[in-house]
């Protein structure tokens, strides 16, 4: 059974860092594809960043430069680390795991190409 769950969400100032958690169960991690989203209020999901199974990264414009993606096939987790947080960052955040082995880069961003989905972790920053 697949398992992704996210930790590490909360309220924080505007200029401020949060390092997010997910953490995954029930398939081969290291072989896999990650990603994490995020959806804002009224608003629909969109791509954040994603780690290639080789370690390959890529982001959205809109992190780019801030957010760091991380990950340790050891511990079976992913991280996303935010620096210089700003109000426009505030959405839930979902990590998520591409449907097939091995795959990845060039379309990373396409939430259609993730199978499985954490339930999310509430990030909001305060100006």
């Amino acid at each position: 059974q697949v398992l992704l769950v996210e930790s590490g969400g909360g309220l924080v100032q505007a200029g401020g860092s949060q390092r997010l958690s997910c953490e995954a169960s029930g398939f081969t991690f290291r072989s896999y594809t990650m990603g994490w989203f995020r959806q804002a209020p009224g608003k629909e999901r969109e791509y954040v960043a994603a780690i290639v199974w080789n370690g390959q990264t890529s982001y959205a414009d809109s992190v780019k430069g801030r957010f760091t993606i991380s990950r340790d096939n050891a511990k079976n987790t992913m991280y996303l680390q935010m620096n210089s947080l700003k109000p426009e960052d505030t959405a839930v955040y979902s990590c998520a795991r591409r449907r097939t082995t091995y795959s990845g880069s060039g379309r990373d961003y396409d939430e259609s190409l993730y199978a499985y989905w954490g339930q999310g972790t509430q990030v909001t920053v305060s100006s």
